[in-house]
């Protein structure tokens, strides 16, 4: 039977989902099977498995962090907020209904026992369990039917380590104020507190460690200062810190307009990584401009975000900009916006039945009654592309209009179908396919297209392998945390003798 740690933090984007990933890494080097949890996600940031199954993009994170494939078992629940009021509710990578906040609120204790069925399973395969938290464990209004903080902790019978983001400030208060609001048993499983994203003289902070301490009786376990890390973070909260302004120093000035129901903002995180790439999102009250490459990401509701591009004068903008000489690409939602029609008669994601896109490609897309969620393999000429789809709609070219690339069946079958399209002057291009940007060798020939268009030579860069990459983040990270986290004490609070 596993043991079993919980990450919970003061505030959304307190570093939970890093810190699992980190302490992955970790007791994966130190010889354990470790697995990360999380009952349940809210996210736009979602992944396709091997098997076709829909999870949160933290779990594959910390699943590659373990050395592990990503299993929907990680992430058995998933929402995907699609207006201010709904959420398309997917378990096991499933979807299971669109509900509004108090018909799941009411409904999500019938998930539990087969939550629980999950984290069993899990329990018997490994020999530690992570657990992620979601918020804040002092979120009281909710706490009667949680289902993913300190009612998962009493699910799991898992101790509890609470993480606090100084960088946003008040961090003794919101360390005092969280474990005040809890009842005397879930203070009880909360064994350390963890300090995030320190900047500073560490002397100035002790004083108030000691008093955080003498206050609330629960030990600091770890000052973490704040890394730099190339890592996907899938909050919503992350995107504040996200660069808004051009690196003149930099020759491509690369820009992604942020949709409200922006879905799979991680599919750029790769261009800040290109040594001639300056990346930058445009945020509500930025101008768009005329960057070199405008990209539009995948949406949650695309035929609310395209009327919301109407009404702000952003549609206006984009078009604007390509006739300024803008190249233009569309991933999933994005790509759907690029066309002439987006119709939703089934009211899958709207209650709007139609309506007209930006017409830079000749495209009509229509909202099916099922989603599509597989990995692909694709080519587009010489280059093989590996992505994931992840959409509802399903887009028609108009005749004459190319494809993107075509999409080879893996089966026995083989048989191929074709992905997305391509204005007839080649700078608008849409597809379907979530991750295109790290199939490193076909983006830097795409960027040096662009290069060529802005009257500049084509630039040879060594190749990046992503996957590499990532593997030695993971391991950056894990030796942070071996560094300023007191693991003999962690060691201790799982029950388990102290390895590595």
């Amino acid at each position: 039977m596993a043991r079993s740690l919980m990450i919970q933090g003061t505030a959304s984007d307190s570093g939970k989902s890093i810190l699992v990933a980190g302490l992955a890494r970790l007791l994966n080097q130190d010889g354990l099977r470790v697995v990360p949890f999380k009952s349940q996600n809210m996210a736009l940031n979602s992944y396709i498995t091997s098997v076709g199954d829909e999870m949160g993009r933290a779990q594959v994170v910390q699943a590659e962090a373990a050395g592990l494939e990503p299993d929907v078992r990680m992430n058995p629940v998933l929402l995907k907020p699609s207006s201010d009021h709904q959420s398309q509710v997917i378990f096991m990578g499933k979807v299971l209904a669109n509900m509004d906040a108090r018909t799941y609120h009411d409904y999500k204790l019938e998930l539990l026992p087969k939550i629980k069925e999950v984290y069993s399973q899990l329990e018997e395969e490994f020999d530690v369990v992570l657990i992620e938290g979601a918020g804040s464990p002092a979120e009281i209004n909710l706490n009667q039917r949680d289902i993913v903080n300190m009612g998962m902790a009493k699910l799991a019978d898992a101790p509890v380590l609470l993480v606090a983001d100084i960088d946003k400030g008040g961090v003794f208060a919101a360390i005092y104020g969280t474990l005040a609001l809890l009842s005397d048993e879930e203070r009880e499983r909360v064994k350390g507190v963890i300090i995030n994203k320190f900047r500073g003289d560490l002397a100035l902070l002790q004083p108030g460690i000691e008093q955080i301490e003498a206050l609330t009786q629960v030990p600091v376990v770890g000052v973490i200062p704040y890394l730099d890390m190339t890592i996907d973070s899938e909050d919503s909260l992350a995107l504040l810190g996200k660069n808004r302004k051009r690196d003149d120093s930099k020759d491509l000035d690369i820009a992604v307009l942020a949709l409200k129901r922006m879905s799979n903002f991680t599919d750029f995180q790769i261009l800040e990584q290109e040594p001639d790439v300056s990346l930058r999102y445009v945020m509500p009250g930025d101008e768009i401009g005329t960057p070199d490459l405008l990209i539009l990401p995948g949406s949650k509701n695309t035929l609310e975000d395209m009327l919301l591009l109407e009404k702000t004068g952003r549609a206006e903008e984009i078009i604007q900009a390509y006739a300024n000489g803008s190249s233009i690409f569309g991933i999933c939602g994005g790509y759907q916006l690029l066309g002439e029609t987006i119709s939703d008669p089934l009211a899958m994601e709207s209650t709007l039945q139609k309506v007209n896109g930006l017409g830079l490609l000749a495209v009509d897309t229509v909202m099916q009654d099922e989603k599509r969620t597989c990995q692909v393999f694709a080519r587009q000429g010489d280059y093989e592309l590996r992505g994931y789809e992840i959409h509802l709609g399903e887009s028609y070219r108009k005749p004459a209009t190319a494809a993107f690339a075509s999409i080879i069946d893996e089966s026995e079958s083989q048989s191929v179908r074709w992905d997305g399209a391509v204005s007839l002057d080649g700078r608008v291009q849409g597809t379907y396919l979530h991750g295109i940007f790290d199939n490193s060798k076909w983006l830097r020939s795409y960027l040096n297209t662009i290069r060529v268009q802005k009257g500049l030579e084509e630039l040879e860069v060594p190749h990046l392998d992503w996957a590499e990459k990532k593997e030695e983040e993971y391991d950056k990270l894990a030796s942070a945390l071996r560094i300023h986290l007191d693991m003999d004490r962690i060691y201790k609070i799982m029950g388990l003798e102290k390895r590595g």
